[in-house]
């Protein structure tokens, strides 16, 4: 037998239970079920046999325990249960304090009805047996005094409305937060939308993101909460300019995701006055921590997070995949994955498909970028990439065995980075929004 708390409820003499409208009960118990996911266990408090049970969504089970009228609370039941339901019957309950008590240590959420007095003024409550009177705010002080938090409402009809609630410590805080990021994801190449993807999975779920492009920083607001300049890729000469730093000015706090590329072409002093311009610069190779992070507190080693999103797997393709053109812009980005780790050797011309290949493949390697201008000049990222995953560097065009154990300590050392990363962006934000309070 379930366990019953006894409740203090005032009636008339001659009502029996709260007298609704004919039609609204069942305009309210299938509002009700909509408010009821699959699988619940759910109590029904109403005290009538609503009809509620032959509404309920697949694999619910219910419990019709319990009459509020009769002055019992069932403890038990209700402990036991997901959500516990009141359709007409919070406004018979003279003690609502001791049932909210009850309900508070029960811990599971509430649909509930009620007929607030802002809905229908001048009915005569006491005659449809009503023994409380609370507005809308009344009820949200109530709620709040007891630990709830009101998740959704939907209006029954003139004058009643359908609410949801769930335990306060159930339900995260959301503080808005506005966030710009300066990358080149409109490019389509295969580590841009990479890179678009990353940076929106690490923010915050209530963040407001702005993505911008060297085409379209004129588009930027004139304040957020947070700049992040790069998306892990390549910094280049239309990202060091002064439209760049503006937009760095514009956020409370700022941080670079980010490597270099051909670094002999990007002037120095430009570099530098980006990177002191950041909060943080979480740096994609080691190399670049060596060159720029000296004396610099603000330079931090992230490695090359676009490996996040490469499963380490088995290829078993003997054809030898060449990557010459950039991959990323003729396929979906799961399918190029998925072409890329089926090959056990791998030649690429792009870093971030190559990076995709040492997850997977038995041998592989690489042609470095250069520039038309200036082809004397390579790019550089192949070897910095390679030295941070095995400690050296390789020949271009010469097929290399890929030491997978290394590939999965350097995977699981960007991993813990990143987690760092978004610890460090999630407090970030906190604090702004403090200060800004």
């Amino acid at each position: 037998m379930n366990q019953t708390v006894h409740l203090a409820v005032e009636l008339p003499a001659d009502i029996e239970h709260v007298q609704v409208p004919a039609d609204t009960p069942d305009a309210r118990v299938a509002l009700a079920a909509q408010f009821i996911p699959s699988g619940a266990r759910v109590l029904d408090l109403s005290g009538t046999d609503s009809g509620l049970q032959a509404l309920l969504p697949h694999g619910c089970s219910f419990q019709g325990a319990g009459d509020l009228n009769a002055g019992e609370f069932p403890a038990e039941a209700a402990a036991q249960s997901d959500i516990i339901v009141m359709l007409g019957a919070l406004e018979s309950v003279a003690d609502v304090e001791g049932l909210f008590t009850h309900l508070r240590f029960s811990k599971q959420d509430i649909v509930l009805s009620y007929s607030p007095t802002d809905l229908g003024p001048g009915r005569d409550r006491g005659g449809l047996g009503f023994v409380n009177h609370f507005s809308f705010f009344d009820l949200a002080r109530l709620f709040d005094r007891y630990g709830f938090r009101i998740e959704c409402t939907a209006p029954v009809d003139d004058t009643q409305a359908l609410m949801r609630l769930s335990p306060t410590e159930r339900m995260m805080p959301v503080a808005p937060c506005s966030v710009a990021v300066i990358s080149d994801y409109d490019l389509g190449g295969f580590g841009d939308r990479l890179g678009y993807h990353l940076i929106n999975a690490l923010l915050p779920s209530c963040t407001d993101v702005h993505h911008l492009s060297p085409r379209t920083l004129h588009e930027a607001r004139e304040a957020y909460d947070l700049v992040v300049l790069g998306t892990g890729n390549s910094l280049y000469p239309p990202l060091v300019g002064d439209e760049v730093i503006n937009v760095l000015g514009r956020g409370r706090a700022a941080i670079g995701i980010f490597g270099t590329y051909f670094r002999e072409i990007i002037p120095r002093p430009s570099l530098e006055r980006i990177v002191d311009r950041l909060d943080t610069w979480y740096a994609r190779t080691q190399d670049e921590v060596l060159m720029y992070g000296r004396g610099r507190d603000s330079v931090v080693y992230l490695g090359d997070w676009m490996i996040e999103q490469f499963p380490l797997a088995n290829a078993c393709n003997d054809e030898t995949l060449q990557i010459a053109e950039e991959i990323g812009a003729q396929r979906a980005l799961d399918r190029a994955i998925q072409i890329i780790q089926r090959h056990k050797r791998v030649y690429s011309a792009q870093l971030h498909p190559l990076l995709c290949a040492l997850t997977s493949a038995e041998m592989a390697a690489y042609a470095d970028q250069s520039l038309e201008q200036m082809p004397h000049l390579v790019s550089g990222t192949f070897r910095s990439m390679l030295t941070d995953i095995f400690g050296r560097s390789y020949p271009e065009r010469e097929f290399f065995m890929v030491d997978r154990d290394a590939v999965a300590r350097y995977k699981a050392r960007v991993h813990g980075n990143v987690a760092m990363l978004r610890e460090r962006i999630e407090a970030t934000l906190a604090n702004v929004a403090r200060a800004a309070a």
